[in-house]
């Protein structure tokens, strides 16, 4: 393997393009250590401390971990890439439901290029709604529930100054992105995230050693290494269903007669359904953040069974919702229908099926079959920052479980084989043998 990486770095556009990447990558985390304007970095980084020994910092776990800390830091890339993923995601639910979308979709590379284009738009739509909730949250003191001011002032003209900022923010790493994609290697957003979730790992590590010891800390790299095992296995597994396209004569040439499959991966959503459910459990937390009536029922409720996330009804929800998610995002992503419809209009058929509506319905009882185990595996990777919050009273941002180790795994594996088919056209060993 060291090998494949000698050989990736001694071939000239390939070297170019990593070191490229390396680059970008060194200016995305230099922007997440830069504080936004006004903001007081040493109360901040005081009650960003007090935080992390109580509660309130889990509220924003999920998006403190794509920005790679920098959320709670107030810095100029304090969104991170989390207006676009959700952009991103609000695209894809549209296409099933608006004609037009779905037009564009099918007019192939121009379409795709004006969906981009929307998705850009939706994002800054998105990062400005957020930068004006976080600063908000900051000036008032609600943000890390802490008595020190975040910010030397809270004039209008200091909120308005961080709300562009932190704006600007996102759409510089939207920029990062593409250029990484264009000019790079893999896709350019998913690298940035990979580095955003890796930027949190080892401080989450040396928490446990910290907190519990060397023994507990040996323990847990090592579950650690079978979590990313059982998840590379999982991310690799997939149902190849065969087809045949049958010969046939246009003009004087003969086409057709060829086999290949359609894969279907047993984690066909990715991580999807867990960004849902985690940002669903979210709303009620933070509607209690901002009501402070201590005798409402509802938010006694809350408080008790869907704040501190280590509650048995707290992951029983959590779970259920993961499942319900999987099964959704699956039904609008794979369309058993349209696919049907293309073997049929270009001559392939599944061996002992019939093409048309016997296709459709076998590739629907494959598809539920085949996403039940998927939606297991994404509900047990996601508790497991839970259970290890209440086993050995680690922190919600535990390593090896949720969406960090999914994101961590995935991206990697994608990566790797982008270099390993670049490293194949020039006849080198590549990285997976």
């Amino acid at each position: 393997m060291l090998g494949a990486f000698a050989n990736a770095f001694r071939t000239p556009d390939l070297r170019r393009k990593l070191l490229f990447v390396l680059m970008i990558i060194v200016i995305f985390r230099a922007g997440s250590q830069i504080p936004a304007p006004g903001v007081n970095v040493a109360n901040v980084q005081q009650c960003i401390d007090l935080a992390s020994q109580g509660e309130n910092a889990s509220l924003y776990s999920l998006v403190n971990l794509f920005s790679g800390g920098a959320l709670l830091q107030l810095t100029i890339f304090a969104l991170g890439i989390m207006p676009y993923i959700t952009a991103s995601i609000i695209l894809q639910l549209l296409v099933v439901v608006i004609p037009r979308l779905e037009a564009l979709k099918k007019e192939g590379q121009a379409g795709q290029t004006k969906i981009t284009q929307y998705t850009r738009y939706l994002t800054l739509g998105l990062s400005l709604l957020q930068a004006t909730g976080i600063v908000a949250l900051a000036r008032s003191g609600n943000l890390l529930q802490c008595e020190l001011p975040l910010l030397h002032d809270d004039s209008t003209s200091t909120f308005l100054v961080m709300v562009i900022t932190m704006t600007a923010g996102t759409a510089v790493i939207m920029w990062l992105g593409e250029l990484i994609t264009e000019r790079g290697v893999g896709n350019g957003m998913s690298i940035l995230i990979f580095c955003q979730v890796v930027a949190t790992f080892p401080a989450a590590l040396w928490e446990v050693q910290k907190s519990q010891g060397w023994w507990m800390f040996g323990v847990v790299m090592a579950i650690g290494l079978v979590i990313v095992a059982a998840v590379i296995f999982i991310e690799q597994a997939q149902r190849r269903i065969p087809v045949q396209y049958a010969r046939r004569m246009v003009g004087r040439k003969m086409f057709g007669g060829s086999s290949t499959y359609i894969p279907l991966k047993v984690n066909q959503a990715g991580i999807i359904p867990v960004i849902f459910a985690s940002s669903l459990l979210y709303l009620p937390a933070m509607a209690v953040q901002f009501n402070q009536d201590a005798g409402s029922g509802w938010i006694t409720f809350v408080s008790r069974y869907f704040v501190n996330g280590d509650h048995p009804l707290y992951m029983i929800t959590y779970f259920a919702l993961i499942i319900f998610f999987t099964y959704f995002y699956v039904s609008i992503t794979f369309n058993p229908h349209e696919v049907a419809d293309n073997m049929k209009k270009y001559g392939g058929f599944i061996p002992g099926i019939r093409a048309g509506k016997p296709t459709e319905d076998y590739l629907s009882y494959v598809l539920s079959r085949i996403t039940l185990p998927g939606a297991l595996y994404l509900g047990l990777i996601a508790l497991i920052p839970l259970i290890a919050l209440v086993l050995i009273d680690a922190n919600q941002n535990f390593p090896f479980g949720g969406t960090s180790i999914l994101i961590m795994v995935g991206v990697a594996l994608d990566t790797v084989k982008q270099i390993e088919s670049q490293l194949q056209q020039r006849n080198y060993e590549g990285f997976l043998r």
